[in-house]
């Protein structure tokens, strides 16, 4: 039997739990300001009025997250889909591993639409370098989302990612409840998306059995998610060239704000999730009597496999691959008009970067590189 006490510092809220949660929210001033910033022309009292009455965290999720995730999408992007037919049954909980564009939207956008086609939102995995404010740890909570503990020791870390993978065992088996997943700790900054071994190390701490009946535990299916434009990209580009040039180099919990206000409120085109098939059997097929870390190292090749080849590959990609190779080897997937709205779109970002000493041509070769990537790795995983 599971001590499901021992999760009560990391864990989403029970449901019976959250009426002196909101209490505690509604009364916080720094909460009540992002309320009002979050939903516009509506009085914090409906707001509050409305929050009393969630009985459980999906009614939350229901009554506010869902109509202002599809409003972001309806203002900054040119259409949201999700394909799930590879995952055929919709009452099963799986692990979403995916790679990472956005710290707020890519859980949140698959949340949505998940709903959208009669399935439940997922659980979310969420660093607590992202607690800003106290009023954010409450609120990622009653938001279905559980805490990866960062800032520890060793041997602390070692006991959290034990912790925290149990719990993950025991949300998908007992709960029934699915999960989402980046496959790497932050974000890929040039887009070269890579599944870390100790992600899935992390994974293997709980369950039974040896380490692939562990991971098979899990149901994990590998999730592929394409941004024709990263609204944060220039950021990410500024932070190359800053941790270039300065030694030590570390991004501020201000930086962290305006990564999340910029990922949230920025153009992002079309966006695309596509679910690739449950890892289970391509995982019963493999060869146990190895090392651990060759295992390890085959499964992470196995997730980015179906990543790359499951991209929504966008005129831009070819455009960047071509312009960062000084060929135009894939001119046939894009017209003149794609070749020079995306020269724009890239000069525009480049002039968003305002830091000392810039250079130009650097920042302008990891922003192609960005959307050159994918492109790269889709040709690999398809041969």
């Amino acid at each position: 039997m599971v001590d499901i006490t021992e999760f009560d510092e990391i864990r989403p809220y029970h449901d019976e739990e959250l009426p002196p949660i909101f209490e505690e929210l509604i009364a916080d001033p720094a909460f009540q300001k992002a309320a009002c910033e979050a939903v516009p022309n509506v009085p914090f009292e409906l707001l509050a009025q409305k929050m009393r009455t969630c009985k459980t965290k999906l009614d939350f999720q229901k009554a506010f997250c869902y109509g202002i995730l599809w409003k972001i999408a309806g203002d900054h992007t040119d259409g949201l889909t999700l394909d799930h037919t590879a995952l055929p049954d919709k009452s099963k909980a799986y692990t979403y591993l995916s790679n990472h564009r956005d710290i707020i939207l890519d859980s949140g956008f698959l949340s949505i639409l998940l709903v959208d086609q009669g399935m439940d939102t997922v659980e979310i995995a969420i660093g607590d370098n992202l607690f800003v404010y106290p009023w954010i740890k409450k609120l990622v909570r009653v938001n279905k989302s559980f805490i990866v503990q960062r800032a520890l020791t060793m041997r602390q870390m070692l006991e959290a990612s034990t912790r925290m993978s149990r719990y993950m065992h025991y949300t998908i088996a007992e709960k029934n409840q699915s999960i989402w997943l980046a496959q790497r700790e932050g974000r890929a900054k040039d887009s070269n998306d890579r599944t870390q071994d100790s992600v899935l190390k992390m994974l293997a701490m709980g369950g039974e059995g040896d380490v692939v009946d562990r991971l098979i535990e899990m149901n994990i299916a590998p999730l592929a998610i394409s941004y024709e434009y990263d609204p944060c990209d220039f950021l990410k580009a500024q932070e190359f060239q800053l941790k270039r040039d300065i030694e030590g180099y570390k991004k501020t919990t201000q930086d962290d704000l305006l990564n999340m206000e910029t990922g949230l409120f920025g153009y992002k085109g079309k966006v695309h999730f596509q679910a690739a098939p449950c890892l289970n059997e391509q995982l019963k097929g493999l060869d146990r009597t190895g090392p651990k870390v060759e295992l390890f190292t085959r499964i992470s090749t196995l997730v980015d496999q179906q990543i790359h080849r499951n991209y929504r590959i966008y005129s831009g990609n070819y455009v960047a691959h071509d312009l960062l190779a000084g060929t135009h080897e894939f001119a046939s997937h894009y017209t003149a008009e794609d070749e020079k709205r995306f020269e724009t779109y890239i000069d525009n970002q480049l002039k968003k970067i305002q830091i000392p000493n810039k250079d130009e041509d650097f920042l302008r070769e990891k922003l192609l590189l960005m959307y050159a990537n994918p492109l790269t790795n889709y040709i690999a995983a398809c041969q």
